[in-house]
């Protein structure tokens, strides 16, 4: 189905940006954005629900460049302890 929709510039701006952060293109965001409704409209409860939400869109095992997650974490950990504050 295609719809046309003319929207604020603030709010095109505003999706573009978050859109461009991600690397994804704008209609791919704008899609994205829209199918994580039912999600809002019914969170996840537990953290078992959480991950099988994840698991149902994708998010889960997502990264193949992250071959050890806890050395992953590990890093993350470590640049953020020693980041320089501004």
């Amino acid at each position: 189905m295609n719809i046309t929709l003319e929207l604020p510039s603030e709010l095109e701006r505003e999706l573009a940006n978050e859109a461009s952060q991600l690397n994804l293109p704008l209609a791919e965001y704008i899609l994205r954005v829209l199918s994580f409704r039912p999600f809002l409209q019914n969170p996840p409860k537990t953290g078992v629900e959480l991950v099988t939400y994840w698991e149902s869109i994708g998010v889960v095992s997502s990264r193949t460049d992250i071959t050890d997650s806890q050395e992953y974490a590990r890093r993350l950990r470590d640049q953020a302890e020693h980041r320089e504050r501004a």
